[in-house]
C-alpha cells in the first residue's frame, strides 16, 4: 500500500510542467498557514502568561524595585 508521500511524489511525476508552479504556490500557502496557526498558539500561550503577572501585588513590587 502506498503512503501518503508515496502518492504525492507519484502526481507531482505525472503533473505537467507548466501546472508545477501552481502546485509550489499552493503548497507554500499551506506551509504557511500552519506556521501562522503555530504563532496564533504561540501567542495565545504567551497571553495567558502575561495575564498571570497583570496584578496589582506583582505592580507594586516592580514599583518599589
Amino acid at each position: 500500500m502506498n503512503t501518503a508521500k508515496e502518492i504525492l511524489l507519484k502526481l507531482i511525476e505525472d503533473i505537467p510542467e507548466n501546472q508545477i508552479p501552481e502546485v509550489i504556490d499552493f503548497l507554500g500557502y499551506l506551509k504557511m498557514k500552519n506556521e501562522k496557526e503555530l504563532y496564533k498558539d504561540l501567542e495565545q500561550a504567551s497571553q495567558s502568561s502575561m495575564d498571570f503577572w497583570d496584578n496589582d501585588i506583582d505592580d507594586e513590587v516592580w514599583n518599589d524595585v
